[in-house]
């Protein structure tokens, strides 16, 4: 199994366990988290979701090896968008807190299942990257949703076009992060939250949810997202990167690193 789902007491524990690829969204994790979500959001006496990792990584994103083997075409690659979709649609308007607690990276679809969730914590070595521009796709799984409304259209706009890497630190200052806390304490802390509302309402968490979220514009971003996506599946520049990362070779886009004087 590529995610595993336990229900302690009142919360839905899933966990994405595919060690071997950290975690990747290959299409059996797909497949299995759009279960384990289904799964939870049915459920009447799950109250809360967490989501986390196993072996150090929350997920790696996409599974480049993957899109190697079998190159998508726009029709297969909207379709196969469509479906990520639905389940991503799922998360992001459950009516359930969703807290998700991040070890290692969180890359590409990866941080977007992080920003999907209500409240984030976090490990010092936890870190963040919209990686797509580095093999010549653009985000999805809802980001151009959900990073805009984190960080503010500017900053996602940097963050999408730089592709670069987001600490820890710098993840909670730009509010991606609620909390820090280390490995151990981790979990336990993403449970205690989770388990605090096996005693709220779930009729007031639920309009809370709903009342702060846009779903119609989540449908036409997500529409065009997808669109957008099927299309650079099939770009020269894709193909190009995948085999560049295969081979293990320098990607050809690098966003260059500046690290500011300190005040004189």
């Amino acid at each position: 199994m590529s995610v595993r789902l336990e229900v302690i007491g009142h919360t839905g524990v899933i966990t994405l366990d595919s060690p071997a690829t950290r975690n990747a969204f290959t299409p059996e994790l797909r497949e299995q988290l759009a279960a384990a979500i289904e799964a939870v959001k049915t459920d009447d006496e799950v109250r809360a979701v967490v989501i986390t990792g196993s072996a150090g990584a929350f997920s790696a994103g996409g599974d480049v090896k993957g899109m190697a083997l079998a190159p998508i075409d726009p029709p297969v690659g909207r379709a196969r968008m469509h479906a990520t979709q639905k389940w991503m649609r799922e998360l992001i308007t459950l009516e359930k807190p969703v807290i998700a607690a991040v070890d290692g990276p969180a890359y590409g679809a990866g941080f977007s299942i992080a920003l999907a969730a209500d409240i984030v914590v976090a490990t010092p070595r936890a870190r963040f990257c919209m990686v797509f521009l580095r093999i010549g796709l653009i985000p999805d799984c809802g980001a151009f949703y959900l990073l805009p409304r984190v960080v503010g259209a500017q900053r996602a706009r940097e963050l999408m076009l730089s592709a670069r890497e987001v600490q820890a630190q710098e993840a909670k200052e730009l509010g991606i992060v609620m909390e820090l806390h280390e490995h151990d304490d981790l979990l336990p802390r993403a449970m205690a939250i989770a388990a605090s509302f096996a005693h709220a309402s779930p009729i007031a968490v639920s309009i809370v949810k709903r009342s702060t979220a846009n779903t119609g514009e989540l449908d036409a971003v997500l529409d065009a997202e997808a669109n957008a996506q099927a299309l650079l599946f099939s770009t020269p520049a894709h193909k190009d990167a995948v085999k560049r990362f295969i081979e293990k070779q320098p990607l050809a886009f690098h966003w260059p690193t500046y690290k500011e004087k300190d005040d004189e």
